[in-house]
């Protein structure tokens, strides 16, 4: 993907996830959780692919671009669990009061449960409040899941814990 702005800016923008056919189709959107693999460099990595308990995820060579069987999908997040770079989430936009997202969190301190949460998008910025409604961990990465304001689904990348 020549003259992707990701490299210059470290930040991976909607248009360059739809252009890698990464974003999941509107259709699928509707229907519930889904992964989006936020994974635009050709990189020597394929650990999602083995975990994903559906085979929704697939890799020709160990340096692609992770495509994504989107029917396949359940939105399980193990590949949030799993992803060294951070750069898997699911996201549920069915909803229509709340959208929800499940992302990685490295943080400290870990939020429980009911806790409200800062909204941060992919340059860290605050872009709202949300509630915790899940918490698990693998390996020592928590995988936090939020409830967060609709049309937020897509933008909510990470979440600050204030205590």
């Amino acid at each position: 993907m020549p003259n992707s702005s990701f490299r210059k800016t470290g930040v991976v923008s909607p248009e360059e996830l739809a252009a890698l056919n990464l974003l999941p189709p509107e259709d699928r959107l509707k229907k519930g959780p889904v992964v989006v693999l936020e994974c635009p460099e050709m990189i020597p990595c394929n650990i999602c692919v083995p975990y994903c308990p559906t085979k929704a995820i697939k890799m020709e060579k160990l340096i692609d671009i992770p495509a994504v069987e989107w029917d396949k999908c359940i939105g399980c997040g193990i590949c949030v669990a799993v992803c060294p770079g951070l750069a898997a989430f699911v996201v549920d936009t069915s909803k229509s009061d709340f959208d929800y997202v499940t992302v990685p969190h490295e943080f400290i301190p870990i939020p429980r449960v009911g806790d409200e949460v800062v909204l941060l998008n992919k340059l860290g910025e605050g872009v709202g409040r949300g509630v915790v409604v899940r918490v698990w961990e693998r390996n020592r990465t928590y995988v936090i899941t939020v409830r967060v304001p609709k049309g937020l689904g897509m933008e909510v990348r990470a979440v600050w814990v204030e205590r």
